[in-house]
């Protein structure tokens, strides 16, 4: 399966990606910078992504802990998710996301 990110710049970017995958990781590996300081533990805001309007109301619902973490990140928009909470499944083959303007990964500088 594909997931599409789009970066601040403009550019596009394709990885591929297995049901089961979490979003934040299969966005790591293809060199976003999508830092995930907590590692999946939804303690930091560092995998804020944008879901693509066509694509967000076909995730589950943002869990409270989720939104609370939301609350804390730059850029947020009604389509932001973080990305350590997207378990990637069939029905999202071709996922669109934009990582927002102010993301920076900090472990790559």
């Amino acid at each position: 399966m594909k997931v599409i990110f789009h970066k601040a710049d403009g550019e596009r970017v394709e990885a591929e990606a297995q049901p089961g995958d979490v979003l934040l990781r299969v966005g790591q590996a293809a060199g976003m910078p999508l830092e995930g300081t907590c590692e999946g533990q939804m303690a930091c805001s560092t995998c804020h992504v944008l879901v693509a309007k066509e694509w967000f109301a076909q995730l589950p619902d943002a869990s409270e802990d989720e939104e609370d973490m939301l609350d804390l990140a730059y850029g947020v928009r009604p389509t932001s998710r973080l990305s350590c909470q997207i378990e990637l499944t069939d029905a999202l083959d071709g996922l669109e996301v934009s990582i927002p303007a102010e993301a920076r990964d900090m472990s790559r500088d």
